[in-house]
């Protein structure tokens, strides 16, 4: 049985287009990838003090259960040169499950939807290019509508670099 997951991708430290094509890459292993998100350059939230992010979300199917899937997620990216720090700070990559088909998972390790989600447009505007309808199983709404409720922001445009799809 197969899984439908939505997974954003950020990078702002190195060749930040070239560590989301890697990861990319390697998630294939894991991810039958459906369909990727244009890219997107971003101010960082939180942490305002480091490099602009690159950003994009894509969309697959997986065999693999959310826990197994998270652990190897994690492994791509520290092979890709994750390391811990500062929360919220720069990185080399970072990849979080949004969605995992309709489920809604509260662990230590792990909170699907993504906890965030809702007031990260960085986020949201990628995943609106590809999955507008989708609808959030606790809240209802819609990618759509939760980016519509989301203040403008002129801090993120698309990358002028090299498309991912």
């Amino acid at each position: 049985m197969t899984t439908e997951v939505f997974i954003a991708l950020g990078s702002n430290l190195g060749d930040r287009a070239g560590q989301l094509r890697k990861a990319i890459e390697s998630l294939a292993a894991v991810v039958a990838l459906v369909i990727r998100s244009p890219v997107y350059e971003t101010a960082p939230q939180y942490v305002t003090d480091q490099p602009a992010f690159l950003n994009m979300v894509l969309s697959g199917e997986t065999e693999l259960e959310v826990l197994p899937l998270l652990e190897k997620m994690q492994h791509i990216e520290k092979a890709l040169g994750r390391v811990s720090g500062q929360r919220f700070g720069p990185r080399a990559i970072d990849l979080d499950i949004l969605f995992f088909g309709d489920s809604v998972v509260d662990t230590p390790l792990l909170e699907v939807p993504h906890p965030r989600l809702g007031e990260r447009r960085f986020v949201l505007q990628p995943l609106n290019d590809i999955a507008p309808a989708k609808c959030h199983p606790i809240t209802g709404m819609s990618v759509a509508e939760m980016l519509a409720a989301l203040p403008p922001d002129d801090d993120i445009r698309l990358f002028p670099g090299k498309s991912q799809n």
